[in-house]
């Protein structure tokens, strides 16, 4: 019986437990989505559009994790007994962190440029977005590694037992993100993108 008590949420649904249940099913969203956005790099050219679209469709689940982690770091160094108790994570992944957030960023708004003004202002903001990514793929692939087993161990817990009404909630904001992010793409396609013919080079 022992080995079961960790398949069920602890009493306090708004705590810890609540918020790597929801880090752990936003990363596992943006582990799916990442993929989808794998394969357009693997052609870029060909399938430029569709990395738009991927990228646009990432946009809100990143936003989401990025709040439950910053969440989560705010509570501990402010203090918090309960993510305290819990302890920070390790010293690597410690470090790792502003470089992942710092490089997505960068990602980010290098390709949101690309995509609203294409070349007008030179080749530079093709080859930030791309020193962009050769940082970020190393360290992200490092920090999903180091995360796997308790992401996966918590997204397990998350769906194995009846949910009560606060993992509704975190269910919902995974959900929500992906929608939103689902209804940003499709209002990009009425932007017509000068970098599109890029594709066609």
């Amino acid at each position: 019986m022992a080995e079961l008590k960790s398949w069920y949420p602890e009493p306090s649904e708004s705590g810890v437990v609540a918020n790597e249940r929801l880090t752990a099913l936003t990363g596992v969203l943006l582990f799916v989505l990442l993929a989808l956005m794998g394969v357009t790099v693997l052609s870029v050219r060909r399938l430029l559009l569709e990395h738009f679209l991927v990228g646009f469709l990432l946009i809100p689940p990143l936003a989401l994790k990025v709040a439950s982690t910053g969440y989560r770091f705010v509570r501990y160094y402010a203090g918090d007994k309960q993510y305290r108790r819990a302890g920070p994570p390790e010293l690597l992944m410690r470090l790792l962190g502003p470089i992942v957030v710092i490089s997505t960023v960068a990602i980010f708004a290098t390709g949101i440029e690309l995509w609203l003004f294409g070349l007008r202002y030179g080749s530079f903001w093709v080859e930030a977005h791309k020193l962009s990514f050769l940082i970020w793929l190393p360290a992200t692939a490092v920090h999903v590694l180091g995360h796997a087993d308790r992401t996966a161990r918590a997204a397990a817990e998350e769906v194995a037992v009846p949910p009560p009404a606060t993992a509704f909630s975190r269910r919902s904001l995974v959900v929500g993100s992906l929608v939103a992010g689902a209804v940003l793409a499709a209002a990009s396609l009425t932007y017509a993108t000068p970098f599109i013919f890029f594709r066609d080079g």
